[in-house]
């Protein structure tokens, strides 16, 4: 049976975000709700509407950013969100710059990598790491170390829904957080209650949406 998902009202312009609670399980945590963010990932109208908000919380106005490296799917976000920061439209430290947008390339190690072509758009650059959701941080930090290899300065991380304010003591800039879902948690996936109580997983999800058990 599929999860049954409802959308949580929202001041933040034209974003809405679509959940269901139940049992699910990523690939790093068990959580009781399901963010799903295929609309905003896919929809250039929904992406736009994301990209404005993320703007204008503190990113174009105290970021100074040359890359933007997109993960959990976030590139038509990211492309979007790059045009609005670089717009003369409102007052923005990145208008009139140039804005490199890259897609995570995962190896077969699991880790971020990328060819020697894309090098130069992460060595010395100003990095925002762009995701649709943090709940744990694991994605978050695999992205930390990745522009630090290759000599780049996190500068920031934005998300629609993020379950921490901070990670590694770099702020995160997000749509909704835990006071719009409530009772929202997250656990290690040995330390999942749910479990311990036999309660059947509702779906398996990734960045790529949800998978119904």
């Amino acid at each position: 049976m599929e999860p049954r998902f409802f959308k949580i009202p929202t001041s933040v312009g034209d974003v809405s975000l679509r959940v269901a609670q139940g049992h699910f399980a990523t690939r790093n945590s068990h959580t009781n709700y399901f963010i799903d963010v295929t609309s905003q990932q896919s929809c250039i109208r929904d992406a736009d509407a994301v990209a404005q908000q993320l703007s204008q919380r503190n990113l174009a106005q105290h970021l100074m950013i040359d890359t933007i490296l997109c993960m959990d799917g976030t590139r038509v976000i990211g492309t979007c969100l790059a045009q609005k920061l670089t717009g003369g439209g409102f007052r923005s430290m990145n208008a009139g710059r140039e804005i490199y947008v890259l897609r995570e390339n995962v190896g077969t190690s699991g880790k971020l990598i990328f060819r020697d072509n894309a090098r130069p758009m992460l060595e010395g650059k100003n990095v925002l790491l762009l995701l649709a959701s943090v709940t744990t941080g694991g994605t978050v930090r695999k992205g930390i170390e990745c522009v630090e290899y290759y000599k780049g300065n996190v500068a920031g991380i934005a998300a629609i829904y993020s379950h921490l304010k901070e990670i590694d003591g770099i702020p995160v800039v997000s749509l909704f957080d835990t006071n719009d879902l409530h009772g929202y948690a997250s656990y290690l996936p040995e330390e999942c209650p749910m479990c311990r109580e036999k309660q059947e997983l509702d779906a398996v999800v990734d960045k790529y949406g949800y998978s119904a058990l």
